[in-house]
C-alpha cells in the first residue's frame, strides 16, 4: 500500500453521524486493514488534523475515503468549498450533470438531500472530530501544537457557521447527541478560542517550502480568521464589526507576510505565481498565510488543486506563455466540466470587448494580469440548458496550474505540486478597504484605497488616482482578485447581493436565462437529512 502522507495514523472507517457527536469513538476502533497502525502518537495524529484539509484519505486519491459512502475526490475539502462558493454564484458554471448535486448548485436549487452539500458538511464534521481527539488524547503534550489543532477546529466550526448557519457542536468525542448552537453561540465561541490561543501559536513568519512548519499555521491565521468573523459579523450575529476587521486586516498588513510583488519570471506574472507548482518555492508564498500543501508524489488527491487544473480545463486551453497548450497535468487531465459565467469575464472586461483569444493572451488584452482565461475557439455565454452542457460554451478559467515557473519540472503528471494558499494577505487590504470604506459613507479611504491600488498595480491594471472606490467597486475587486478560490458566496451574501429581492442577476442565476432572484432563505445550506435523522436536538434551516 503506498503512503501518500509521511506518517499514517489511523483513520475512521466510517463517519458516523453529526448528531451522535461526529462519531462516537470512531478513532479508537480496530481497522480491517492489519497494515495499518492501531496505536496514535501525537505527531500522527496533529499531522490528520492538517491532512483532512489537502486529502480524502489516508491511501492516496483511489484509496479509502475519510467519509463512507461518497466519493473520495468528491469530498475532498477545496473541491467542496468551492463547488459551493462558486458554483452557486456569478462566477462558475459546470456543465457535468451527473447525481452529484451540480445542476443544483448551478440553478441555487439545492436541498437537505443534496449529495455534495453533504460531503462538505462532514467533510468538516471529520475534521472536527480528529481536533477533538487529538486534544482529548494529546491536549498537555505540547502548547503550541495543541493551539494549532484548536485553531483547527474553530476554522472548521467558522465555515460550518457560515455555510449552515445553527449546527451542532461538540468539543469532545462521546455517545451524546450534539446541541445545536446558534450562528451567535458559535460566533462567541470562535471569538473566544482565538483569543485564547493566540499567544500560545508561533511567532509570525514568512515561509517557503524548504523552511520548517511550513503549512502550519502561526499567529498571523489567528488574526485572519478574526478579521474574517468580524468582516461578516452583522451576517452571523445582527451586529456589525466593521472597527475589529479593520484592525486585525492591520496587523496580517503590517506582519511578516507581504503582497506578493515579484518580478515576471519566463513570462509568468506575480500574480500567477501565486497559483503554480512551484508556489512553495518560487517566493511567491511570502504571500500565504496558511498554504494547504500539494505534493504530486506524497499527498495526490482528486479533491485539491488538481480538481481546480482539471475540472476547468480540456486539451486546447494555452496559459504558458510559451504558447504550448496544457496547464501542467498531462496524466489524468482535461475533464473540461467548470468554465466561467459571463459576469465573470464583465468584471474584466465591462465594455462587452472580451475576445476570442488564448489564456496566454488574455491578460494583455484586459490589461489585468488576473485575466487568466481562454476564448479560443469559444462562445462566452450559455444561451440554452444544451449550451450549458458544452464545454465549449463558456471561457475556460486557467488559474490554477501545475508548471514551475523556473521551468522546473513537475514531481507527477497526473497530481499537482500547487499548493492552495487558503489565506493570502490580499484578503486583508480587500477586507481592510472595505470595513473603512463601509465606515465612512460608503467610499474608501485614502488607505483603503491605497491598498486597492497595490492589488491593482500588481496585477498591472489602471488604479485611481482621485477619488476613492465606492462598496459595488469593492465587491468587484473581490471578484476579480479572488475568483475560483472558494470564498464569492460569501460575498455576495454580505453584500446583500446573494439571496433575497435584491435584483443582483447573474447568467443562470435560479435556472433562468437572464437571472432571477432565489429566496434569501438559501443564504445558507440546508443541514443534510441523514444528520437530522438521527439528532433530535437539531432543527431544519428555515426554508427548508
Amino acid at each position: 500500500m503506498k503512503i501518500y502522507i509521511k506518517t499514517l495514523v489511523l483513520s475512521a472507517a466510517i463517519i458516523c453521524t453529526v448528531g451522535l457527536s461526529s462519531c462516537v469513538n470512531d478513532l479508537d476502533v480496530t481497522p480491517i486493514d492489519p497494515n495499518l497502525q492501531t496505536t496514535i502518537n501525537p505527531d500522527q495524529l496533529l499531522n490528520k488534523c492538517y491532512a483532512n484539509f489537502a486529502m480524502a484519505g489516508n491511501s492516496g486519491p483511489d484509496g479509502d475515503c475519510d467519509i463512507d459512502g461518497l466519493d473520495g475526490g468528491t469530498t475532498g475539502f477545496i473541491r467542496q468549498l468551492f463547488n459551493s462558493n462558486e458554483l452557486t454564484t456569478d462566477e462558475a458554471i459546470c456543465n457535468w450533470g451527473d447525481n452529484e448535486g451540480i445542476p443544483e448548485f448551478n440553478f441555487n436549487n439545492y436541498g437537505a438531500s443534496h449529495p455534495m452539500l453533504k460531503g462538505f458538511y462532514y467533510r468538516l464534521y471529520f475534521g472536527v472530530t480528529v481536533c477533538n481527539q487529538y486534544i482529548s488524547q494529546f491536549g498537555s503534550v505540547d502548547k503550541q501544537k495543541t493551539a494549532e489543532v484548536r485553531f483547527l477546529r474553530a476554522l472548521q466550526y467558522y465555515l460550518l457557521m457560515d455555510a449552515y448557519g445553527n449546527v451542532p457542536f461538540t468539543e469532545t468525542v462521546s455517545d451524546q447527541l450534539a446541541p445545536q448552537y446558534s450562528r451567535k453561540q458559535i460566533f462567541d465561541y470562535i471569538e473566544k478560542e482565538l483569543t485564547e490561543i493566540e499567544q500560545d501559536l508561533a511567532a509570525p513568519k514568512a515561509k517557503t517550502s524548504s523552511d520548517p512548519n511550513y503549512g502550519r499555521v502561526d499567529q498571523v491565521a489567528d488574526w485572519m480568521l478574526k478579521m474574517r468573523l468580524y468582516l461578516n459579523a452583522e451576517i452571523y450575529t445582527g451586529t456589525a464589526q466593521w472597527t475589529k476587521a479593520a484592525e486585525y486586516a492591520k496587523k496580517v498588513i503590517d506582519s511578516p507576510y507581504k503582497l506578493y510583488t515579484g518580478a515576471k519570471v519566463n513570462g509568468w506574472s506575480a500574480y500567477q505565481q501565486l497559483f503554480m507548482g512551484n508556489n512553495g518555492e518560487n517566493g511567491s508564498s511570502v504571500e500565504a498565510i496558511f498554504p494547504i500543501l500539494q505534493d504530486g508524489k506524497k499527498t495526490a488527491a482528486y479533491g485539491c488543486t488538481v480538481f481546480l487544473i482539471n475540472a476547468c480545463s480540456d486539451a486546447d486551453d494555452v496559459i504558458n506563455p510559451n504558447g504550448n497548450p496544457g496547464l501542467g497535468l498531462f496524466d489524468n487531465a482535461n475533464w473540461a466540466g467548470v468554465r466561467a459565467r459571463k459576469s465573470l469575464i464583465d468584471k474584466f472586461f465591462p465594455t462587452n470587448n472580451a475576445q476570442n483569444v488564448t489564456g496566454a493572451e488574455m491578460p494583455a488584452l484586459a490589461n489585468d494580469d488576473r485575466a487568466l482565461f481562454d476564448g479560443a475557439g469559444r462562445k462566452i455565454t450559455q444561451e440554452t440548458g444544451t449550451e450549458i452542457t458544452q464545454f465549449k460554451k463558456g471561457f475556460s478559467v486557467l488559474k490554477f496550474n501545475n508548471f514551475y515557473s523556473d521551468n522546473g519540472s513537475a514531481k507527477d503528471l497526473g497530481y499537482a505540486d500547487t499548493d492552495f494558499f487558503f489565506f493570502r494577505v490580499a484578503e486583508a487590504y480587500l477586507a481592510y478597504a472595505e470595513a473603512t470604506a463601509r465606515a465612512n459613507g460608503g467610499t474608501t479611504t485614502t488607505e483603503g484605497t491605497g491598498y486597492i491600488n497595490a492589488l491593482r498595480q500588481r496585477a498591472h491594471a489602471q488604479v485611481r488616482t482621485t477619488g476613492g472606490y465606492s462598496l459595488n467597486d469593492i465587491l468587484d475587486e473581490w471578484s476579480r482578485e479572488f475568483y475560483f478560490e472558494g470564498r464569492r458566496r460569501v460575498d455576495l451574501v454580505r453584500f446583500g447581493k446573494f439571496g433575497g429581492n435584491n435584483n443582483y442577476n447573474w447568467p443562470w442565476k435560479g435556472g433562468v436565462l437572464n437571472g432571477t432572484n432565489f429566496s434569501e432563505n438559501r443564504n445558507i445550506f440546508a443541514i443534510p437529512t441523514t444528520d437530522l435523522t438521527v439528532n433530535t436536538n437539531l432543527k431544519q434551516n428555515p426554508g427548508y
